[in-house]
């Protein structure tokens, strides 16, 4: 099913000339999946990335192995440095980056449902933490989606 904002990011989107992108850890593809599932998407959004992984985050976003030592996966720092190099991977116009913890499980300094975005453009980055809390996988995974989008439809 098709998030309602995509249909308005495409639009928006389209009349700036704009083409967005994403970095995504704990939802695995669904912002990407959200936009693409619209018709004419092609026109704003040519490749998106799923960085699950420490090695992945590093080797297709160039997030520093440095960073994710000191602040780990899900934290500002890193979700900042995904959005960047999504942006300069894609050669896009905005990047949105979502890293988090869905859950089940998590720990006393990060719990489940903590998910931390970066929304990235040549104007700069902004970073933010969210506490969905435990909410369940699927429903944290689906509020950090419609949380990426919004940001990208704010950019625009």
């Amino acid at each position: 099913m098709t998030a309602p904002l995509a249909p308005r990011i495409l639009e928006r989107a389209k009349a700036q000339g704009k083409t967005v992108t994403c970095a995504e850890s704990c939802t695995g593809g669904m912002v990407a999946a959200a936009l693409t599932d619209i018709a004419g998407s092609s026109a704003i959004f040519e490749r998106g990335f799923v960085t699950y992984s420490n090695t992945a985050k590093q080797d297709m976003l160039g997030v520093l192995p440095d960073t994710l030592q000191a602040f780990g996966a899900v934290s500002e720092e890193v979700a900042r440095e995904m959005a960047n190099g999504a942006l300069h991977a894609a050669k896009a116009d905005i990047a949105v980056a979502v890293s988090g913890i869905a859950g089940p499980g998590g720990s006393e300094h990060k719990p489940e449902g903590r998910v931390c975005f970066a929304l990235a453009t040549a104007q700069g980055t902004h970073t933010e933490t969210i506490e969905f809390g435990a909410l369940g996988r699927a429903q944290v995974r689906n509020k950090a989606k419609d949380h990426a989008l919004s940001l990208i439809l704010r950019a625009l």
